[in-house]
């Protein structure tokens, strides 16, 4: 018998509260003994005591056992053990519905913040769920459905702060996941509706356990397998809820406490029902503590949220190789749109001719400095062009390099959700050029460059190294990007709550702002396009029969490990150049590919031209419109393709949905 760390989830619990009740004696101190002054005594810091860290110590409690509930219920709903209010983006989904509500609706927060954040997250997770249950519902494309979603709603909000930064920073330090109080008004709200959920999920265990027998079995026994997993990702949903709307994003506790609680012999849901609630405020409790002592250590504030998801996510990339993986045949990806018509020769040459005629547009169109619209008179292009053009060359080059990198690797997982902005490249630059502000004086383009081409590299060495063990396989490599992006939007969450200038600036180059764009760094990404477009080309013959599967791929001599980890080496190389020019949050290498696929290009040549082109083609408007629509304003290019982009993205993965609901559902 194997001798495991904790013997029994009990003794996990008994470790946890243990360090955390000693941390919290070591934080409160000598300040313990106020509690017994006479009542009539009003020392500041017993006031702070009983309504600030009394409180605190409860919420953390309640939270950390709410989210690891949740967790529970959403794992064993969807048999899917990465399955949490994090991944699926429930959580992320409450938040930007309460910051949409305080910006546009501020009225609405009549209603309760409570129904508000409920609201947002049973729409971000129909999305997930529809958009899933295309491929199947399957593990793997719920969990990259419920990341792009939340990853979505996340840079939406930080860039709907970044806009209205004089009146919305604030809600940094909430979003982030802040547990700093100044009352018992959360604790004593968040309790009874905690256990009006707890209640619920008790009476749900039996039904709950049958599941484990599989859909097909537990519909042999008589249950209706749709109504009890509606019911349970319902209640799942409404805890991350209550939680967002009381204290914001607090990342991977529901997670990483079942995770623990099933290492440490709880088998059964029963068990995992009683055991991973307690895990969870054992951990949440542990963090809180912990970010109390480096607070007072360093003297600044310091999100708990945001701690977790640092915490947290070494934890889920220790889980991520416990994921089951399969060679499989894509034939959507490999075979093209969902209709069924011959594509014309002339295609794409009319789709160069449309993306030559938007780029001219896009630089002799648009308005006067009066804010008339006009077509920019010959007399003006020495004046004007030198600032149109570069920024009309770089969005579209940029973007070209994105799609075609998004063709890649949707080629290589068989998974249409997979992007090079989840692939964790855009989130190694962008943490270069974090790096850059912080410990530079005076951090300008070219520095910047250098930073972000090494953190960019960093990370694409970590996530190859991550897929060396299985052999470069996709869906583990991609899941690891994804989890260092996550990694990095709580860490970019962390430095906007303390209130840092620098890190409005860099929150706003994550939007994708083109603005800075000059000559020089538009011919350094033409030059880019131009290179890794001759690189491109060779591997055509690799992303065609790769799809096909490992077998049939090594029975006509490709080396598997080999060409993936050549084609990720291209796909990562594109991503970081293009994410040095437009930001990681554009998401046209998503849409691109797509739009190829509804186009009819079914080869993988063509299917790497058309997405590009489109993606090209979207950023240009974006960029475009960016530039024109709030004259004398401009909005960030990156914002806009994801305006634009996200509800053609979304009616294209919705069809044929419903079929694949209903089984999912049956």
């Amino acid at each position: 018998m194997s001798v495991r760390l904790f013997r029994s989830p009990a003794t996990v619990v008994f470790i946890l509260f243990l360090l955390g009740l000693s941390l919290s004696a070591w934080n409160i101190g000598r300040d313990a003994w106020l509690l017994f002054e006479p009542a009539g005594h009003y020392d500041p810091k017993r006031v702070l005591l009983v309504y600030s860290t009394f409180p605190r110590f409860m919420t953390a409690l309640l939270v950390g056992a709410a989210l690891a509930l949740s967790g529970v219920m959403l794992q064993q709903s969807l048999r899917n053990p990465l399955a949490s209010p994090t991944t699926l983006g429930t959580s992320a989904g409450a938040n930007l519905s309460l910051v949409l509500s305080l910006l546009f609706f501020p009225s609405s927060q009549g209603f309760g913040r409570d129904t508000i954040a409920i609201a947002g997250a049973a729409v971000s997770a129909c999305l997930v769920f529809a958009i899933g249950s295309r491929k199947g519902a399957s593990p793997l494309s719920f969990i990259l459905s419920g990341l792009m979603i939340g990853l979505w709603c996340s840079a939406l909000s930080a860039v709907f702060v970044l806009m209205n930064d004089r009146y919305l920073s604030g809600l940094f330090i909430w979003g982030a996941g802040s547990l700093a109080l100044q009352g018992w008004t959360v604790p004593f709200s968040l309790l009874p509706k905690i256990i009006a959920c707890v209640v619920v999920a008790g009476l749900m265990v039996r039904p709950m356990s049958l599941m484990e027998l599989g859909d097909a079995g537990a519909l042999s026994v008589g249950l209706s397998v749709r109504k009890v997993r509606v019911l349970a990702i319902a209640v799942a949903v409404i805890l991350s809820a209550f939680v967002t709307s009381a204290v914001g994003i607090i990342g991977f506790v529901g997670l990483v406490a079942p995770a623990i609680a099933r290492l440490a012999g709880a088998r059964r849901f029963a068990q995992q029902l009683v055991w991973s609630p307690l895990i969870g405020a054992g951990l949440l409790l542990v963090t809180d503590e912990t970010v109390k002592l480096l607070s007072a250590a360093f003297g600044a504030f310091l999100p708990t949220g945001s701690m977790t998801a640092l915490f947290g996510a070494p934890v889920v990339l220790m889980l991520l190789a416990r994921l089951r993986t399969e060679s499989r045949r894509p034939p959507n990806l490999g075979q093209g749109a969902t209709r069924s018509w011959h594509v014309p020769r002339f295609m794409p040459a009319l789709f160069l001719l449309t993306l030559a005629i938007g780029v001219v547009a896009a630089i002799l169109i648009g308005r006067a400095p009066t804010g008339q619209w006009e077509i920019l008179p010959f007399a003006e292009w020495q004046s004007i062009l030198p600032y149109r053009w570069p920024r009309v060359v770089a969005a579209l080059s940029a973007a070209m390099m994105l799609g075609a990198s998004g063709v890649i690797l949707q080629r290589l997982t068989g998974n249409e959700m997979a992007s090079p902005e989840l692939l964790g490249i855009s989130a190694g630059a962008t943490a270069g050029v974090a790096l850059a502000l912080f410990t530079v004086a005076s951090a300008g383009f070219a520095v910047q460059l250098v930073f972000a081409a090494f953190g960019a590299l960093a990370v694409l060495v970590m996530v190859l190294l991550l897929g060396l063990r299985s052999g470069f396989s996709p869906e583990r490599v991609l899941l690891a990007g994804v989890v260092l992006t996550a990694l990095l939007d709580a860490l970019i969450g962390f430095l906007a709550a303390g209130g840092d200038p620098r890190a409005m600036m860099l929150i706003g180059w994550m939007s994708g702002s083109t603005s800075r764009v000059d000559q020089a760094s538009a011919l350094f990404a033409l030059a880019c396009a131009i290179v890794f477009a001759a690189l491109v080309y060779p591997a055509g013959r690799w992303l065609t029969l790769l799809p096909l599967g490992r077998e049939v791929s090594h029975a006509v001599g490709i080396k598997v490990p080999v060409a993936r980890a050549s084609l990720l080496v291209l796909s990562a190389l594109m991503t970081a150049a293009a994410t040095l020019i437009v930001g990681p949050l554009s998401f046209v290498g998503l849409v691109g590919p797509h739009i190829a696929r509804e186009l009819g290009l079914r080869g993988a040549l063509s299917q790497m031209i058309g997405g590009a082109m489109a993606a090209g083609l979207l950023m240009l408007i974006a960029d475009w419109l960016g530039r024109m629509i709030a004259f004398p304003y401009q909005m960030p290019a990156g914002l806009m393709a994801v305006l634009l982009g996200a509800p053609v993205l979304v009616s294209i993965l919705m069809k044929n949905a419903e079929n694949g609901q209903r089984r999912w559902l049956r």
